[in-house]
């Protein structure tokens, strides 16, 4: 039996498990569109924008723990669609982005809307391939599914000439190809285990590669065997329980004294599934020179990108943890007790919000105490860039199933569109997004789509009408020279109403609990904008 390209790439989505594809249906890749009316198991979910697609697709990665897929047409659909490949790609999100592209006799001639989608896009994404040939679909786009999910996840990009979408071809007989994970060199375990020991301040870092792996619960096994205080790698505060003993907080911009003090007198460090980003080190200094570094990846590209590493190991975080369990043995070790002890109560006081009833404005560390109070233990928080986010990232403590959806990249607009794709993924779960106000405005438009499909997600809007994190910045550099940052915005909660969503406006942090309560029972798209003091930028700000 013959069939088109179209329907061979339908027929690939299938074998590979796809479930949801995010996309902007465009005229160069309408073959495709048209096969997939053949296959009910897959739906094709239609965004008001491609940046929304790709941060769907995004956040549906992570909450699922599949493959994330978006679709987009090529030229300004290709682009629109970028920003979130390159969040996937700080990310090390899983995700296939396929993208329309002009036929092959135009090829070369700046056609309508032509970009060459490969070198663009290639240092965006772990690979990028353009499939001439309707006759290598299957193997070519069976690749990108295996090239996304192995070793370091990653975004993969194909390009889909129109016209070769049309060509018809025979039977093909690829499927999908998954590898088992990559495990340690034993001798390099055992001596982990020796160095962790022995050391006198040692300390365990977890990363995305902890989350992926699903490598928690031996982590904790680790940590409470061998006594060891954990802190987590930036954005990745689901990768060990916020309230066990050994959590000593998360490597954010805000670090408070006590934490810093203690990484810096490590001499053990134990980086698992981190690649020890600018952000997560403070910039490359967050270690002494003295500092001895086991650093586990399952990427060698990863290994001694920022530090050289005393013992550098190549391995899938959690076949790492289980065989270094079977090599040690349980401590108990007086000063390393203490240290757990008075690390984690730290955290506990520096993360515990305090309640105050502001008149004039809604307080932040109010609506967290909320939050936090209110939200059930399981909720998924995400969020997007902005100043707002020093709240967040301090103040909510991830345990008993909760989890965190962010992204590393600093992309503003990701939190609507992400809380949507993590809900799909999760649909008995409470999912709640916070953004600032400029961010929030650049998804907006997506909230129309959870309204569409009746996704009852919750957006938590910051409103202070300005582009905090940049004003910050700009007072600290040029102070009283004011420019660029300031913002006018509508009524939040009638634009929520008009879409066909639930909305609220607080303006009295009194307000916010009850707004909350309605939110979290509308059953359908809710969204609640808090009115904050425009002087207060930040949950660090001093009076």
């Amino acid at each position: 039996m013959r069939k088109t390209g179209g329907q061979i790439i339908a027929d690939v989505f299938s074998k590979e498990g796809v479930k949801k594809i995010f996309g902007v249906p465009g005229e160069s890749y309408l073959n495709v569109i048209d096969a997939l009316f053949e296959h009910p198991e897959i739906e094709y979910l239609t965004t008001r924008h491609e940046g929304g697609a790709s941060f769907m697709a995004d956040g549906y990665a992570k909450a699922s723990g599949e493959i994330g897929v978006c679709m987009a047409t090529r030229g300004p659909g290709a682009t629109n669609l970028s920003i979130g490949i390159h969040a996937a790609k700080q990310d090390s999100t899983p995700l296939v982005a396929l993208i329309g592209q002009v036929g092959r006799p135009f090829s070369g001639r700046e056609a309508f809307q032509e970009i060459d989608l490969v070198p663009f896009f290639s240092h965006l994404c772990k690979w990028t391939v353009e499939i001439e040939s309707a006759e290598r679909i299957p193997e070519l786009l069976h690749r990108a599914f295996h090239i996304a999910r192995s070793g370091r996840p990653g975004p993969v990009l194909v390009s889909l000439p129109e016209d070769m979408l049309n060509d018809e071809v025979g039977d093909v007989t690829n499927g999908p190809c998954k590898v088992a994970p990559i495990q340690p060199d034993i001798e390099s375990v055992k001596l982990a285990a020796q160095k962790l020991r022995q050391a006198k301040k040692p300390l365990i870092i977890a990363g995305g590669g902890v989350m992926m792996s699903n490598a928690t619960p031996e982590l904790v096994q680790l940590a409470e065997k061998l006594q060891i205080p954990v802190v987590t790698a930036f954005r990745r505060f689901s990768a060990f329980p916020n309230l066990h003993q050994n959590y000593a907080g998360a490597l954010e911009s805000a670090l408070p004294d006590n934490l810093l003090n203690y990484i810096q007198d490590c001499d053990v460090v134990l980086a698992l599934g981190t690649r020890l980003s600018e952000t997560t080190t403070r910039d490359y200094t967050l270690f002494s020179k003295g500092t001895r570094i086991i650093q586990v990846d399952i990427s060698p590209d990863v290994l001694g990108k920022v530090y050289t590493p005393f013992l550098p190991i190549v391995s899938d975080a959690k076949a790492f943890v289980t065989e270094i369990l079977k090599v040690i043995e349980p401590m108990n070790n007086e000063q390393r007790l203490n240290n757990l002890v008075e690390m984690h109560d730290n955290y506990i006081e520096f993360s515990s919000p305090e309640h105050n009833d502001s008149k004039d404005y809604v307080d932040m560390n109010s609506v967290m105490y909320n939050l936090v109070e209110e939200l059930p233990k399981d909720a998924i928080i995400t969020s997007d860039a902005g100043n707002f986010n020093t709240w967040v990232t301090r103040y909510f403590r991830y345990d008993d199933g909760g989890f965190y959806v962010g992204t590393t990249s600093g992309a503003m607009g990701y939190g609507l569109p992400a809380a949507i794709g993590a809900k799909l993924a999760n649909p008995n779960k409470v999912v709640v997004s916070i953004s600032g106000d400029g961010g929030f405005m650049m998804t907006m438009q997506e909230f129309e789509f959870a309204v569409r499909h009746i996704i009852p997600v919750i957006s938590i809007i910051v409103n202070n009408n300005m582009l905090g994190t940049i004003r910050e910045f700009q007072q600290g550099k040029f102070p009283n020279r004011v420019i660029g940052t300031e913002l006018t915005n509508p009524n939040y909660a009638h634009l929520a109403e008009n879409f066909g969503g639930h909305g609220e406006r607080v303006e009295r942090t009194s307000d916010f609990p009850i707004a909350l309560k309605r939110a979290l029972t509308a059953r359908k798209p809710a969204l609640i904008e808090v009115v904050t003091n425009p002087n207060i930028l930040s949950a660090d700000h001093k009076e």
